[in-house]
C-alpha cells in the first residue's frame, strides 16, 4: 500500500508508492545520453583560449594564466543567468517587485583531463574542488550586493548537463535567498524556537541510532537516504559535528567530505549504470548584521549536500500538488547502495 511521509525540516509530503515500486537493479537503464557530444572539448588542458578568462585556477608551477599547466579553472559562464556587472536598483511596479539580474555565474572545471563523471576522479582532485568552492564563495561573500551563492552540478543530459563531457560544476551569487533555502532555513528556526536543538542534528542523532537509512558513515560525515525523499536514491550528505556554513569547513575535514562525496558518487554509477544526477549544496546565507537579523542562524541551520539521481520524471500531479512521488523506499534505496561495491 502507498505511504505518505512528512518531510520534518520543511513539511513537505512525499508519496512512497509502493504500487509503482521497482527492484532497485532495474532503475539503472535507458538514460537518454542527449546529443552527441561536442568535440574538441574547450574545457581540456590546451583549450584555454575556448572559454572565456579564467577568474581562478591552480597551476602547480606558476603557469601563466589562460594557458596549459593547469589542474583545475574557473571562468565565467558563456551565458549567465545573472551578471556581475550594474547596481540592482530595487523598484516596484504596482503590486510587483522587480531587481536588475545581478548576480555571478561561475563554471568550476574540475579537471584538466577529459573526464565526466567527478566520481572518477581521485579522491585529491575533489578535494582540490571542494577547496575551490570555499575559496570562490569567500570571495563573492566581499560582495554586499549578494545575499546567498549555490554551488550545483548538473551531470548528464536529463539533469541539465551540456554537451561537454567533461567534470564541471557551477556556482551562481544571488542578490535574493533561493526559495528552497528559506524553506529549509524557516522549518529549521520553527523547530529551534521550540526545541532548542538542530533540527538537522537531531536527525543525525536518529538516523545513526537506527541506521536502515544510512549509507555511509565516514570520519565526521554522515551519507543518508532522507526519510521522505522526492527522488529514489536521493541522498544527503552532512557533517555530523553542527555548523551552518560550508565555507567554514575546517581544512583538517575537507578531505573526508571529498572522501564520501566520492564515494557516493561512485556507489551511484556503479549500482545504477552511470546515471545523470544533480547535486547542490545547500548552507546557511551570508550573515550581515542589521535590522531584524537572523541571530540563532548559526545554532539552527546545518549545511548538506543533497545528491539527487534523475531516475523518474516530475509530472502533472507534482506540479499541481508540490507532493513528490518516490517508487522506491528509502530503506531498500539505502541498503542497495550500502552493498554496492563501490
Amino acid at each position: 500500500m502507498p505511504e505518505l511521509r512528512k518531510d520534518p525540516i520543511v513539511g513537505r509530503w512525499v508519496i512512497i508508492s509502493t504500487e509503482r515500486a521497482k527492484r532497485p537493479d532495474q532503475f539503472g537503464a535507458n538514460f537518454d545520453p542527449g546529443p552527441q557530444e561536442l568535440t574538441p572539448c574547450p574545457f581540456c588542458e590546451g583549450n584555454e583560449s575556448q572559454t572565456p578568462k579564467e577568474i581562478f585556477s591552480l597551476r602547480p608551477k606558476q603557469a601563466p594564466a589562460n594557458s596549459p599547466g593547469w589542474e583545475l579553472r574557473v571562468v565565467p559562464s558563456i551565458g549567465p543567468f545573472l551578471r556581475i556587472e550594474g547596481s540592482l536598483d530595487r523598484r516596484g511596479k504596482g503590486v510587483y517587485d522587480l531587481t536588475n539580474g545581478i548576480g555571478a555565474h561561475e563554471v568550476v572545471i574540475e579537471t584538466s583531463q577529459h573526464i565526466s563523471n567527478m566520481a572518477d576522479l581521485p579522491q585529491e582532485q575533489i578535494l582540490k574542488v571542494i577547496n575551490c568552492y570555499i575559496d570562490r564563495i569567500n570571495d563573492l561573500e566581499r560582495d554586499k550586493r549578494f545575499k546567498y551563492v549555490l554551488v550545483f552540478k548538473n551531470y548528464g543530459w536529463t539533469a541539465g548537463g551540456s554537451m561537454i563531457k567533461h567534470a564541471k560544476s557551477q556556482l551562481i551569487a544571488t542578490p535574493v535567498n533561493p526559495k528552497r533555502v528559506k524553506e529549509e532555513l524557516a522549518g529549521a528556526k520553527q523547530y529551534f524556537d521550540f526545541h532548542e536543538r538542530c533540527i538537522f542534528c537531531d536527525l543525525i542523532k536518529q538516523e545513526l541510532d537506527s541506521p536502515e537509512r544510512v549509507v555511509l558513515d565516514i570520519d565526521g560525515f554522515i551519507a543518508v537516504v532522507p526519510f521522505a525523499p522526492r527522488f529514489p536514491f536521493e541522498t544527503w550528505i552532512l557533517p555530523k559535528k553542527h555548523s551552518c556554513d560550508f565555507a567554514a569547513l575546517e581544512n583538517q575535514n575537507r578531505g573526508n567530505l571529498a572522501e564520501i562525496l566520492r564515494r557516493v558518487l561512485l556507489k551511484l554509477k556503479t549500482g545504477l549504470n552511470d546515471p545523470p544526477y544533480n547535486y547542490v549544496i545547500h548552507s546557511a546565507p551570508f550573515r550581515r548584521a542589521k535590522a531584524g537579523y537572523w541571530k540563532s542562524i548559526d545554532q539552527d541551520y546545518h549545511w548538506h549536500i543533497e545528491i539527487i539521481p534523475r531516475l523518474t520524471r516530475v509530472a502533472g500531479f507534482e506540479w499541481g500538488t508540490g507532493f513528490y512521488i518516490c517508487p522506491l523506499s528509502p530503506e531498500d534505496a539505502a541498503k542497495f547502495l550500502r552493498e554496492v561495491n563501490a
